[in-house]
C-alpha cells in the first residue's frame, strides 16, 4: 500500500512530470497542428541514439555533461534533417519520419548489442526511471523550459516555422533523460489528443489536467504496488485522456452552441 515515506521519492518525480507536461503539451498541439505525430518518437530516439554514442565512447563519456550535449546535438542534427524534409517531401513526411525513429532504434539495438550493460540502458532509455529523478537533476530542465515557455509566451509566430523545430530538440533531449522515450511520447501526444476536439478557450488548461491526473494516478500506482512507473504512468496517462474524451462526448450537444465561436477565439489567440 501507499506510504506517506514514500513521499520524499515521489515530489521530486512529480516536479519531473510538471516540467516535462510544461512544454509538452504546448508543443503536442502543434505536432498535431502539422500531423507529424511521429517527430516525438524521431527525435526522443535519435536523442537516445547520442546517449548510446556518448557512453560507448569512453573519451566522449568523461568530458564534462556529455550525457546531455551529446544527446542534444544528436537530437538537433535530427531536427534539422526533419525541417529541411519538411520543405521538400512534405506529402511523405510522416511516412518518412516513421522510417527514421526504425532506423535510429534499430541502431540503438545493434550499438549495445555486444554491451554487457546495453540491454539494461535500452530499457531505462526507453521506459525511463521518474521515480528516481533527484532535485539537483531538474535544475537544467526547469531553467530551459522556462526559457522556452517564456520565448513561446513572447513570440507564439515561432511554433509556425523553423524555431519549433530547435525548440522541440532541447526540450525532448533533456525529457528522454528524465521520463524516457515512451513517456516523451505520451506526454506529447495523449493530452494533446484529449482535448483536440475541445472548442473552448479552455482547451490548454484542460490538457495540463489531463496530463497531471495520469502523472498523479501512474505515481502513486507504481510506487504503491511497485510496478515500473514509466509503463504505469503511460497507462494512466491513456485513461485519463480517453475518460476526458468520453466525458466530452456526453457534454458535446450541450456544448455545440457557441463552440466554433470559441474555437475561433482560441485559435486567433
Amino acid at each position: 500500500m501507499f506510504d506517506l515515506d514514500l513521499l520524499s521519492i515521489l515530489l521530486p518525480a512529480f516536479a519531473a512530470g510538471v516540467l516535462v507536461l510544461s512544454t509538452h503539451v504546448v508543443l503536442g498541439r502543434q505536432v498535431l497542428k502539422r500531423g507529424i505525430i511521429f517527430i516525438d518518437l524521431a527525435i526522443a530516439q535519435v536523442a537516445a541514439l547520442g546517449a548510446i554514442v556518448a557512453h560507448l565512447n569512453h573519451d566522449i563519456e568523461h568530458l564534462p555533461f556529455s550525457n546531455i550535449w551529446m544527446p542534444a546535438l544528436f537530437a538537433l542534427a535530427g531536427a534539422a534533417f526533419i525541417a529541411w524534409l519538411s520543405k521538400r517531401m512534405a506529402d511523405e513526411l510522416e511516412a518518412i519520419i516513421g522510417c527514421f525513429y526504425v532506423l535510429a532504434a534499430v541502431a540503438a539495438m545493434l550499438m549495445l548489442s555486444n554491451d554487457p550493460h546495453g540491454a539494461e540502458m535500452l530499457k531505462q532509455l526507453m521506459s525511463g526511471q521518474i521515480l528516481w529523478v533527484n532535485w539537483s537533476q531538474l535544475v537544467l530542465p526547469a531553467s530551459v523550459s522556462a526559457i522556452v515557455l517564456s520565448v513561446i509566451y513572447l513570440r507564439p509566430r515561432l511554433l509556425d516555422g523553423s524555431g519549433f523545430y530547435i525548440m522541440f530538440a532541447l526540450v525532448i533531449t533533456l525529457s528522454v533523460e528524465l521520463v524516457g522515450v515512451y513517456l516523451v511520447f505520451s506526454t506529447l501526444i495523449l493530452p494533446a489528443l484529449a482535448v483536440n476536439k475541445f472548442g473552448s478557450k479552455y482547451r490548454l488548461v484542460a490538457a495540463y489536467l489531463v496530463g497531471l491526473t495520469g502523472y498523479i494516478f501512474g505515481l502513486v500506482l507504481s510506487a504503491s504496488f511497485d510496478l515500473p512507473s514509466g509503463a504505469a504512468i503511460v497507462a494512466t496517462l491513456a485513461v485519463s485522456a480517453i475518460l476526458f474524451r468520453l466525458v466530452l462526448g456526453l457534454l458535446k450537444p450541450k456544448q455545440s452552441g457557441g463552440s466554433d465561436e470559441a474555437q475561433f477565439e482560441y485559435n486567433q489567440n
